[in-house]
This record gives C-alpha cells, structure tokens and sequence, in this order.
C-alpha cells in the first residue's frame, strides 16, 4: 500500500478494516515519515536538528529567565508572569522527552547531557532524566499494560476522583497514594525508596520548598479566619522574602506545567486492557477546544503525542509540523479521537459491548 492517505473517508475505512492492527501500524508509519521526509526536502534547515534543539533550549531558557527578570524588576504582574514561565518551560518538556530518545548530540555525549541537565534543572519538579529514560523506554515497550511504570506514576488507569486530581498536582501524593494499591511488599519498598531516590537532589529542593510555602500560607489563612494572626520570626520573615517571588518565577509554573501535562498524559493513553505491542491501542488523539487551556501548558501534547507512538524518532516540533497529515492517516486507520468514555472507563481501551481485542460489537 503507498505511504500516503488514501483517497476518500469510503475507500480509507473499507481497506481499513481488511487489515490488522499490525499493518495499520505499518501504514502509519509510513505516511508520516514520508510526510517527514517530504518536509526536510522542502526545508533543508530542519536537517541540523543537533543546532535545532539547543536552539530551542537556549531561547527557551532566555525566555524562563527574561520573563522572571521583568516579574522582579516589577515591570511585570505575578499573574502574567507565572503562566508565560509555564508555557517556555513547556518547550523545555518536550525537548527532554526528545533527549530521552537520544534525538540531539548522539555523538557528542558531552552536550548531551548538559542538555539534560539544563532540562531538568528548568523543569525539577521531574524525576532525573537519566532515570526517566529507563522508564520511558518500558512505557513504549510495555505501553498500556502493568508493566508501564511511568503513566501509572501519573495515575493513568485510575478512577477519577479527589485523590487522582490530588496525585496530578503533586508527585509526593502521587508516589504516597499508590502505596496501600502495591501488588506486593517488593512493590511498596519501591515507591517508598525508590520513587524518592528518583527526585533527588533536584525534586527535593523543588517540593520541599513548594510545601513550605503552602504550609506558611495556609497557616496564615486559617488564622486570619479565626481572627487572629501568627507571630512569625523574623528569620522565617527574612526566608518567604525570598521564596516568594521563586515560587512565581520557578516553582509556580512547574507546578501548573506538570498538572496540564499529567491531566492530558494519563487521559490520552490507555491502560489495564491493551494488547501488548498494539500501538493503534495505545493512544487516542485529544484536540477539543476545551482541552486548549491544558495544551498551552504542554506544548499541544494531547493533539500531538499519539504520533509520537507510531513513529519515535521525529522531533517534537516536526512532529507538530506534520500532525495535519498524521492525523489524516490515523482516523482513516481507526486511532481514536476525542474518546471521552475513557474519562468514565479508568482509561480503558474496551468500550460498553466492546472486545479490547478488535472494538468490534462483543457476541452474545
């Protein structure tokens, strides 16, 4: 079958359906690597992606650091100056995620992982990146299933309530909250020890001051209902000077990036019923105008990311180039859209009167 998609919805559906998961996988692939391919023909630029991503890194960072100068300088509201650091912070998401998959400075192990380190000193509210890839590479191995340690880390599979809204915005709760579900005592000592070891040093810092804040705002708020005010010391006094405002320029944004990447994450892939190795299974495809608030805040993750199951190895604005023409090839293949259900189904792949096998009517 010709990489391309195929020449109407009639036609694309009926071959669809002659073919398996596999070769729809394949066809996939195809389309959107051509569409790739077709892409750096027409902007032989895109082929330095070494200078490309440190690029991106490096206006990225002027941008984080640029906009916090203008929020302490007082030329700029805290308001606006939270959410502008989120989004720059956003770019430095995907370019780790990039990182991950060995995507700039293969050859030159010395930029990369300065790359690696600036990434996650921009964003510390993450795990080591070093760490991540193990786990990133098992989520792609073992995507949707229980082995897939990284989206349950992100309550993928998990009822929707209080405690999974909690565990999106905080990672303590979220490691802390998965403890009384372990599966065994091994299970347990992992999210107990192993799931902190993976923040340190810079997780540490970044939670540890972030509840800090809280507590001393929280506690001042709780006084002033009950009429009364809390006697702080001048030491305290003399430290929120200075954690305040790093809330607003570091902590703050980090703190909204990673709940709309986690929100738009865990509700874009499927889990508990997915066949090994069925990438059309793995992922849907979440664009609806609603979602746009959540998307600044994750560079169109939720749009995007589900490309990136079928063809690894593109860069992410590559990836966001070509999405017209990969989204055109998934909807004829059967990628879902916009399946709102899994918000009810704990992220399912089966629908009411499904099989997870093939999404076809289930008999009897």
């Amino acid at each position: 079958m010709s990489p391309t998609p195929l020449a109407n919805s009639t036609t694309a559906h009926a071959a669809a359906g002659a073919m398996s998961d596999a070769q729809k996988t394949e066809h996939i692939k195809a389309v959107v690597l051509k569409a790739g391919a077709d892409l750096r023909q027409r902007h032989p630029w895109l082929r330095h992606q070494n200078a490309i991503g440190m690029g991106i890194l490096l206006a990225s960072l002027a941008g984080m650091t640029g906009t916090a100068w203008l929020y302490l300088a007082g030329h700029l509201a805290w308001w606006l100056c939270l959410p502008v650091v989120a989004i720059f912070a956003s770019f430095t998401h995907e370019l780790e995620h990039d990182l991950i998959h060995w995507m700039y400075f293969r050859k030159r192990p010395l930029l990369h992982h300065l790359m690696m380190a600036l990434v996650w000193l921009a964003r510390p509210s993450t795990i080591n990146p070093w760490i991540r890839r193990t786990l990133h590479f098992r989520h792609h191995k073992y995507s949707g299933t229980e082995k897939d340690a990284e989206e349950r880390g992100i309550t993928n599979g998990r009822p929707w309530g209080l405690a999974r809204l909690l565990m999106l915005a905080d990672a303590t709760l979220a490691l802390l909250l998965r403890v009384p579900q372990a599966k065994d005592r091994r299970h347990r000592l992992l999210l107990l020890i192993g799931g902190p070891i993976a923040y340190f040093p810079l997780g540490w810092a970044f939670w540890g001051l972030w509840y800090v804040f809280l507590g001393y705002h929280g506690a001042n708020a709780v006084a002033a209902l009950a009429g009364s005010e809390i006697a702080w010391s001048a030491a305290t006094l003399a430290r929120m000077q200075w954690l305040n405002p790093l809330v607003v320029v570091w902590i703050g944004p980090n703190v909204l990036r990673s709940f709309c990447l986690h929100f738009v994450s865990s509700n874009m892939h499927y889990y508990g019923d997915v066949e090994d190795d069925n990438v059309v299974q793995q992922t849907q495809v979440l664009n609806p105008w609603w979602l746009v608030p959540f998307q600044l805040f994750c560079f169109n993750f939720g749009a995007t990311h589900a490309i990136h199951h079928f063809v690894v190895k593109e860069p992410f604005y590559v990836r966001q180039w070509t999405a017209r023409e990969a989204h055109a090839v998934m909807r004829e293949m059967g990628v879902r859209f916009n399946d709102f259900g899994s918000f009810t189904r704990a992220n399912r792949w089966t629908r009411a009167g499904e099989t997870a096998a093939d999404g076809l009517p289930a008999a009897g």
